[in-house]
């Protein structure tokens, strides 16, 4: 009797997929989105599952897998500007067997256009409007690092009926003026390109670069990802002249007055040593009409790479909670 639990155990295993698709955002601006799916395979034949992976619509994620019979929440993931929508993987396997995880590269990044312009905060939320409403994402969770925090809290201030909650991680509200500009676009011009093996690169960033400060073997790991091999070595996927553009608006504005425009369940989320100081995180979640709170030891900016478990726990929890609260008028 054991045995046959324990061989019917095992026919139920969990199978994520990924499946790459297109979004037209701004200008025209090919953007690269990936979606993600989970559900439980408990030893159905191939044509069952082959009906159940198939969208029922064209730009339609797939079908709902363990959420069987209800369409599941949208959620968006807007990584930062040093980064890429394969970052999020870890974290939006996690979330995919009970929400719709759609990871977009933003423009200038990874498999995305890299036109010389716009890269300014109107066409980082345009682009990001046109993916919830090209893969009928909405009302959608936006979670957004860094950069991609400060482009999810615009959208959810300029467009509350596409957003049902927000998570930002590690993003100030506050301006960060020129001084700050001038040290970052130092240290991009420090990097020792081409590297001439990507083993090279991801010592260089976890390791050897001054900015890494204790060594941080995640940090290697999170620079490796956006490096792609040339015909002269190993160069990362965007042009730092296109980062720099997107900075220049954080060297004068503060945003506190978008924040206080967020009417949806808001998670302000901070590594113990990261950019965002305790301070002003506790000041953005008064400042949200409905926000909250997290704070993850032993963790720099990149906290969900720093501390994946910890990050994860608190998204769900707070989306547990944001999505089960009832949308009223004044709150979208």
């Amino acid at each position: 009797m054991a045995g046959h639990a324990t061989r019917q155990a095992a026919r139920h295993t969990t199978r994520h997929t990924t499946r790459r698709t297109e979004v037209i955002g701004a200008d025209g601006a090919r953007l690269a989105a990936w979606d993600y799916a989970a559900e439980v395979d408990s030893g159905a034949d191939s044509a069952s599952r082959s009906a159940r992976d198939s969208p029922s619509r064209s730009g339609a994620g797939p079908g709902p897998g363990p959420e069987s019979g209800a369409r599941r929440p949208g959620v968006l993931l807007l990584h930062g500007l040093l980064g890429r929508a394969s970052h999020w993987a870890p974290t939006a396997r996690r979330l995919s067997s009970r929400y719709r995880a759609v990871a977009l590269d933003q423009r200038g990044h990874g498999r995305s256009a890299k036109p010389e312009g716009p890269y300014t905060p109107e066409a980082y939320v345009a682009d990001a409007v046109a993916a919830v409403e090209q893969l009928d994402l909405g009302p959608v969770t936006l979670v957004g690092h860094s950069m991609g925090a400060l482009t999810a809290w615009q959208v959810a201030a300029s467009r509350p009926d596409l957003v049902a909650a927000v998570v930002i991680c590690d993003m100030r509200a506050a301006a960060l003026g020129e001084a700050g500009q001038r040290e970052w676009e130092d240290w991009t011009r420090s990097w020792p390109l081409p590297f001439d093996t990507l083993a090279d690169a991801r010592r260089w960033f976890g390791v050897e670069d001054p900015w890494a400060d204790p060594p941080n073997p995640a940090r290697g790991d999170f620079f490796a990802e956006v490096m792609e091999e040339r015909g002269d070595g190993w160069r990362p996927l965007y042009a730092p002249r296109h980062l720099l553009r997107s900075r220049d608006p954080w060297i004068r504005d503060a945003h506190w007055d978008e924040l206080a425009r967020v009417g949806c369940p808001a998670l302000v989320v901070r590594g113990l040593d990261g950019e965002l100081g305790r301070a002003e995180a506790q000041e953005m979640v008064r400042v949200l009409p409905r926000g909250s709170y997290a704070e993850i030891p032993d963790a720099g900016h990149l906290v969900p790479w720093d501390q994946p478990d910890a990050w994860c726990e608190a998204v769900e929890g707070f989306l547990r909670g944001a999505l089960a609260e009832p949308q009223t008028a004044e709150s979208r």
